[in-house]
């Protein structure tokens, strides 16, 4: 059932249409809220896409990622170490562009 999940998610998160990118969004922080040790356990794999988004071209998708990422800090905290560097560099690049 999780590889099912990081599969819809990985889907969801890659797609062309920004629509669904933005709905990819969403799921992850629904993730983050019901089942975090999922979002925990695969950090890494799920931080690599998720940062796309945070970079990603339509202003739409690029926005609620930023406000997702706001709301998953708290949840995720500690399970973030593996990627903060990677996180802090693409949220300063992201807010360097505008």
């Amino acid at each position: 059932e999780e590889t099912e999940q990081l599969t819809e998610l990985f889907k969801l998160l890659t797609d062309k249409e920004f629509r669904t990118r933005l709905e990819g969004v969403m799921l992850l922080l629904d993730h983050c809220k019901n089942s975090p040790r999922l979002v925990s356990a695969n950090i890494v794999q799920i931080f690599d896409i998720f940062i796309l988004r945070l970079q990603d071209c339509n202003k739409k998708v690029n926005q609620q990622a930023l406000e997702v990422l706001v709301l998953m800090i708290p949840i995720l905290r500690g399970a973030l170490r593996p990627v903060l560097v990677s996180l802090v560099a693409a949220v300063t690049e992201n807010l360097n562009s505008k």
